[in-house]
């Protein structure tokens, strides 16, 4: 009878392990089975180069004065010769809006409440959050932002703040504090993904500026490894900014 005992005990033990793992397994999957009903992005996509870089009036934002100032600014010194490269050139990442228009492809995947985009671009990823929770109201600077979405049918609609000061918008105009970013990512036809892009701040845009983007599906294709500090020959001046001069 002891030896019974033991057994039964054992036996209500593993029962109540195998529940326990269970309860784990469907804790863990909690949400997955909604991913089946997110559009199907499966897939790489790489940056249309017809639509890279925009041209005619959708390539020309509205700017306040202090902007247009500060724009003319940069535009004189660039002219007479000034380095005025960004910290990409010493493998500091482009940030947002930047890395959704470099000439690298990227990858979309789905976890509960959550979309991934996973750039060949310096190896980055950005997390959009579709749990329902708002912006932070006092964000901590980041390249990429914070950023959260959620789905209007096909659509995903996106907006982020908190963008680092040290990344630009566009060349020579950076980010403040109030700087936001309004996104949409639908499939327009067949293999193509366009994402609309519209940047609000009444500091630096007297109306939003908009711009689209469209990606091609390459389904052989795999995102690559990308090391910028592997073999970066780029030097610094002697102000600390980079330089493409390798002699030095």
């Amino acid at each position: 009878m002891k030896q019974k005992g033991v057994w039964i005990r054992f036996a209500a033990i593993g029962l109540a392990s195998t529940v326990a793992m269970t309860s784990a397994v469907a804790v863990h999957a909690k949400g997955y089975g909604d991913l089946d009903k997110l559009p199907d992005w499966a897939g790489v996509w790489q940056p249309d180069w017809g639509s890279l870089f925009p041209r005619g009036a959708e390539a020309k934002p509205k700017l306040t004065p202090a902007t247009a100032k500060t724009l003319e600014e940069f535009n004189a010194k660039k002219k007479d010769g000034e380095n005025l490269q960004t910290e990409a050139a010493n493998c500091i990442p482009p940030g947002m809006p930047g890395i959704m228009r470099m000439p690298y492809p990227l990858e979309i995947t789905y976890s509960p409440g959550r979309v991934n985009i996973l750039h060949e671009t310096y190896s980055q990823v950005r997390r959009i959050y579709t749990d329902g929770r708002a912006l932070p109201e006092d964000p901590d600077p980041a390249f990429n932002g914070s950023s959260v979405g959620h789905w209007e049918g096909d659509t995903l609609v996106v907006d982020t703040n908190g963008l680092n000061p040290n990344t630009s918008l566009m060349e020579g105009i950076h980010p403040t504090e109030n700087t936001k970013i309004h996104e949409t990512f639908r499939v327009t036809a067949p293999g193509v993904l366009t994402v609309q892009t519209t940047l609000i701040d009444p500091a630096l845009f007297t109306e939003p500026y908009t711009q689209r983007q469209n990606y091609k599906l390459e389904k052989d294709w795999v995102i690559r490894e990308y090391v910028c500090e592997e073999n970066n020959r780029d030097k610094a001046d002697e102000f600390g900014r980079p330089s493409m001069d390798i002699s030095k």
